[in-house]
């Protein structure tokens, strides 16, 4: 799972965050989370018509356990799936996060990535 938990780091201003206890790793942007990682899965918010899709198309993918069905899904991380398109699960989650938050924190975050 390190690679997918650097992945999740790399993303702007991304965190991580235990508040569940040791375990699941929670990833967060502006505190709110787009991640969230298990010994192996990962479970990540998606767009509800594209979630339904990927889990058609993949049988690693489920709808997000103990999450919102409609918004998040589960990915096993078994091999069976190309770390690419985790990747890109990983990117849309964040990007749907990122976007959600208030305008005053995504010019916070910006504005911090500007800095010398």
């Amino acid at each position: 799972m390190k690679p997918i938990i650097d992945y999740c780091l790399s993303m702007k201003c991304a965190e991580k965050d235990y508040p569940f206890g040791p375990e699941p790793l929670v990833m967060k942007v502006g505190g709110k989370m787009f991640a969230l990682i298990s010994d192996n899965d990962i479970s990540l918010k998606c767009d509800p018509a594209i979630a339904e899709n990927l889990r058609e198309q993949h049988e690693a993918v489920k709808p997000g356990y103990h999450l919102n069905k409609k918004h998040w899904n589960t990915v096993t991380v078994d091999g069976t799936l190309p770390l690419a398109e985790i990747y890109d699960m990983i990117a849309h989650s964040y990007a749907l996060v990122f976007s959600g938050l208030p305008k005053a924190e995504r010019n916070r975050i910006d504005a911090l990535l500007r800095l010398p």
